[in-house]
């Protein structure tokens, strides 16, 4: 059984956040984290990888060659090989065109029957949480959104969803795909020994050349040139100014706090 876990890499949006005069974000400037919610699709593969005697997890990340550095701690964490998506044929995709790539980037590596596919909600430079949803369309697999909860037994999966005003149990079969939530665990750390041992892992790179035979794989449907979403703009927050504490509970704070109030014309 493969278990499957599409992960990105993001910028740290608490850091610096750099702009380019396109509008595109500059992500080569910006600090890079592993998006927090396909950790928890990680902690669930492997959760669900210890409980089947044949099951393996395998790491799916589209990106630079520079995401290695992430895919080494994913390793680390005990997953058990990886796949990275790359080229510059690639670059500038957005939901759609990158759910084409990676779906295809599954199959070429293989999607049998008693599979899974884990992702994260969303990525939280986008907070779209539309390529895993369109990954399972890509790959015509049934899809569970909002886990909250995962039960596996002998191909049927029970997931519970985590609604606005409740929960949803919701049953499928294998293959099927798989959105997390933060709520659903708490991912584990790299382990001493998944440290020393992640360089002996496979690890694959599929380029633009392994999977241009792929029908998903079409010049007018990957990169920017086949991604039907246009950024009009991007910009970078101005910072807020520093705030002013007053000291004191009397009426000579009230007042004085009444009286900035007024010269700024807010009351």
């Amino acid at each position: 059984m493969n278990i499957f876990v599409c992960v990105k890499q993001v910028p740290d949006t608490t850091g610096k956040v750099a702009v380019k005069d396109d509008g595109t974000l500059d992500r080569a400037s910006m600090a890079t984290i592993t998006n927090p919610d396909d950790l928890n699709a990680v902690e669930a593969a492997l959760t669900l990888r210890d409980e089947i005697a044949d099951a393996k997890v395998i790491i799916v990340v589209m990106g630079p060659p520079a995401a290695a550095s992430m895919i080494h701690e994913l390793l680390a964490m005990g997953a058990d090989e990886a796949v990275l998506i790359s080229g510059r044929e690639f670059g500038g995709s957005d939901t759609f065109a990158t759910s084409q790539i990676i779906a295809a980037g599954i199959k070429t590596y293989g999607l049998g029957e008693g599979d899974i596919v884990f992702c994260g909600r969303q990525a939280i430079d986008g907070d779209t949480a539309q390529v895993g949803p369109q990954i399972a369309e890509k790959l015509g697999i049934p899809q569970v959104t909002y886990a909250a909860g995962i039960k596996y037994e002998a191909g049927k999966v029970t997931v519970k969803r985590m609604l606005e005003d409740g929960y949803m149990t919701v049953e499928t079969q294998t293959p099927c795909l798989i959105t997390c939530i933060k709520e659903l665990n708490k991912p584990r750390y790299m382990s001493v020994k998944g440290i020393l041992e992640f360089d002996t892992k496979p690890y694959y790179v599929y380029d633009y050349e392994k999977l241009k035979d792929d029908p998903l794989i079409e010049a007018d449907t990957i990169g920017l040139k086949g991604s039907p979403t246009n950024i009009f703009k991007s910009f970078t927050p101005p910072q807020k100014g520093v705030g002013q504490m007053l000291e004191g509970s009397g009426k000579e704070t009230v007042d004085k706090l009444f009286n900035i109030l007024l010269e700024k014309h807010v009351i």
